[in-house]
């Protein structure tokens, strides 16, 4: 009896340690960490993943109360929210260019109260619902949970890792939020720069006439009929901003 629970012990230190390193990635990757992805799907998600990978390699049994369990706790940890912090960047790149958008629109007002990201602004929430349909339609959720299962082959469990090459590769790819911000949000945002110049051209040639009764529905209708002509432009954008975050993401691994 003695000798069956040892054994039990045993497994279980090996189960441990990669569904660390999943669960860390479920609760900061974009799709399985909003909230309408509760804890127990999230738990049972874990769950499944870790004993779908566990036959295929070899577990080191290292005890998690000790010191050097310890460390491999903080690792894993770090390991599975880094790879989900490469794929937020581009949900907070949405988010930066929503918000310059609804400011030029003048929806700055019109925020929604998002329980993943905060406040943010009705553009940003549209733009974010855009890009999830547009992850889920390039197969995004089934390359990241393939390049998770990979990385225990490349980032193995047990083993030393140098964790420095990996957080710059991070700040670096973290500089995306306000590039991509810019891609999306710069069209928009000089068209709609005229529109205000013209506007001003006006109130200027005509002194009476109420900039605030006529400029703010000019420039809600005419940011809303740019958005709709720039949609095609904007989900490719999106459509590569996912594509360099899955590489970047497959960089990182490599970096092992």
């Amino acid at each position: 009896m003695e000798l069956l629970v040892a054994d039990i012990v045993q497994r279980f230190y090996m189960l441990l340690w990669p569904m660390i390193r999943i669960s860390a990635f479920l609760l900061s990757a974009p799709l399985f960490s909003i909230r309408a992805v509760s804890v127990r799907i999230r738990v049972l998600l874990a769950t499944v993943l870790t004993w779908m990978i566990y036959p295929l390699t070899d577990w080191p049994a290292v005890d998690p109360i000790s010191a050097s369990g310890l460390r491999e706790v903080f690792s894993q940890v770090f390991i599975g929210v880094l790879m989900g912090m490469i794929l937020q960047v581009v949900n907070a790149s949405l988010v930066v260019g929503g918000q310059a958008i609804s400011a030029s629109m003048g929806l700055g007002m019109a925020n929604m109260m998002d329980p993943n990201m905060g406040n943010v602004p009705v553009i940003s929430q549209f733009l974010i619902i855009c890009s999830t349909l547009i992850f889920l339609g390039l197969g995004g959720h089934v390359l990241v949970i393939t390049m998770l299962l990979e990385s225990f082959y490349l980032l193995p469990i047990g083993e030393v890792i140098n964790l420095q090459p990996l957080i710059s590769l991070v700040i670096e790819w973290s500089a995306m939020i306000f590039l991509g911000a810019v891609l999306m949000a710069l069209p928009i945002m000089v068209s709609l720069l005229f529109i205000n110049i013209g506007l001003g051209v006006i109130t200027r040639a005509a002194p009476a006439l109420n900039i605030f009764a006529v400029g703010f529905p000019a420039m809600i209708l005419a940011g809303v009929i740019l958005l709709s002509m720039s949609m095609t432009s904007i989900g490719f954008r999106i459509q590569w901003l996912w594509r360099q975050a899955f590489d970047i993401l497959s960089q990182a691994l490599g970096l092992s």
